[in-house]
């Protein structure tokens, strides 16, 4: 009986150590395990960081070899070639058009129109009155009988049936005489009312008012202005030098110049 016992004791011992090496075993090989995952992982994530290495130098190639050129940092471009190109600066110029101004003169008159005659400064000139010439002149206010409702109540009555005040007369000037001195001569000698006044910024004379009729008497854009052959000079009446078979003609408006083809004029008469 005791033999039995002994033997068992000493199977018993020989199980227990039995279990305990094989836990011992179990126990180193987990650790390479668990050494081994974490090596995989890092494999892993090498294999990851590769692909997008790969990836990155993929779309570099692709963007090279789709012909465009590659511009660096520094403005610089690349080619296809693998030189570079330094960048091209575009240079703005703006053209600068000078637009020349016409220039009045020094009386503040605009340029005359090409083939009409520039204006003689009176202190300049002096009739010769051993040499005559010959002129018409005529002196009218028709566009009154157009525009009674604005005119002065106390002038209907000095205001011509038919608008005219003189009518076209063939007169002798002189050479060197100017518009100016054929009007006050030819009044003076028809016993026609004439005022005039100068204004040395014009260099002129300003006709004020013929045959009692002045400027104003029909409406805030009325007076007189004259014409030479048909244009209506953009210069006062005295700075008008005549020449042989002018036709000279004064006339009324009540427009500023529109009622008479004068629109164009610069200065009023």
């Amino acid at each position: 009986m005791k033999k039995l016992l002994s033997v068992l004791l000493i199977l018993l011992l020989a199980c227990t150590a039995g279990c305990s090496t094989l836990r011992t075993s179990s126990a180193d090989f987990s650790e390479p395990a668990s050494t081994q995952i974490s090596s995989g992982e890092e494999a892993e994530n090498t294999t990851v960081a590769q692909d997008k290495t790969v990836s990155s130098d993929e779309k570099t190639d692709s963007a090279a070899s789709d012909g465009k050129p590659q511009s660096d940092a520094t403005g610089n471009t690349e080619t296809t070639d693998g030189k570079k190109t330094p960048e091209k600066k575009t240079e703005k110029t703006t053209k600068k058009t000078s637009q020349k101004t016409p220039q009045k003169d020094k009386y503040n008159t605009d340029p005359v129109p090409e083939g009409k005659p520039a204006p003689t400064e009176p202190q300049d000139t002096e009739p010769d009155k051993e040499n005559p010439f010959i002129c018409t002149i005529l002196i009218e206010c028709k566009t009154i009988l157009d525009n009674l409702d604005d005119l002065d109540p106390d002038k209907r009555e000095i205001v011509p049936r038919d608008g005219v005040i003189l009518a076209k007369t063939t007169v002798t000037f002189y050479d060197g005489e100017s518009v100016f001195d054929l009007l006050q001569r030819i009044c003076k000698e028809k016993k026609i009312h004439m005022e005039s006044s100068f204004t040395p910024m014009y260099n002129s004379a300003y006709i004020e008012g013929i045959a009692n009729l002045y400027e104003f008497d029909c409406g805030p854009l009325s007076g007189w202005m004259y014409s030479v052959n048909g244009w209506y000079p953009n210069y006062g009446c005295s700075r008008y030098a005549l020449k042989s078979g002018d036709a000279v003609e004064f006339r009324y408006t009540c427009a500023l110049g529109e009622d008479i083809g004068a629109q164009d004029a610069v200065q009023t008469q």
